[in-house]
């Protein structure tokens, strides 16, 4: 345990913020499933709407800083790879 009050304070805000990023990454993962779902199922359009979601909800964990932009942008691409083979079809 800490034992100033500032180190408490910022175990608080550490546990507070963990918890935040880890919803925001788990609703992701989550959407990124649906998304994997939609493709297998030769669904298209709806993976492209989904797509645009998970492209926004990936920027917004760079701009919280969640998710470094390296990451998001790997992500991005090879979500939007998967998709575009998808649509031709």
């Amino acid at each position: 345990m800490p034992n100033k009050a500032s180190a408490a304070k910022a175990m608080r805000q550490t546990v507070k913020r963990t918890l935040r990023n880890k919803i925001a990454k788990a609703e992701i993962e989550s959407m990124q499933v649906k998304l994997r779902k939609l493709l297998e199922a030769k669904k298209a359009k709806e993976a492209t709407e989904l797509m645009t979601l998970i492209g926004k909800k990936l920027d917004k964990a760079v701009s919280r800083g969640i998710l470094k932009l390296n990451t998001v942008s790997r992500t991005k691409s090879r979500l939007m790879k998967r998709v575009n083979v998808a649509s031709k079809d």
